[in-house]
């Protein structure tokens, strides 16, 4: 468990990198499930791992927000991302090994990572 003065600092960092609003000249939106499942699952690390990786890339454009239960805890954690004038892709069983790749391939490249999302069949 962290100490209460660790909480602050990172809910601190993560108000100051991570959008909440809606904003139109955002091309990208990141978007992780942050419920008590996602949690429970790891979803924080991957968070954080989306907010570090895109900052270290220096990618403009990409917001990294948080939402409540996407609705298939079994899942989790699970992300979305979707990319302007395309269709969201959904990510499940994320881990923050797994965020470097997405935001590769996915954010960068324009390719989602397919073994990685709700509907592959691998």
């Amino acid at each position: 468990m962290k100490s209460l003065a660790e909480l602050q600092a990172i809910r601190n960092r993560m108000i100051d990198q991570v959008s909440m609003r809606k904003d139109d000249s955002i091309d990208t939106r990141v978007v992780v499930g942050m419920a008590t499942c996602g949690i429970a699952a790891g979803a924080r690390p991957v968070m954080l791992e989306f907010v570090e990786e895109i900052k270290r890339r220096g990618l403009e454009n990409v917001t990294v927000s948080q939402t409540g239960c996407i609705g298939m805890c079994r899942l989790e954690p699970m992300v979305e991302i979707t990319v302007k004038d395309q269709e969201k892709v959904t990510y499940i069983h994320m881990s923050p090994e797994k965020v470097a790749r997405v935001v590769a391939e996915h954010i960068v490249n324009g390719r989602p990572v397919e073994e990685y999302t709700i509907g592959y069949q691998g």
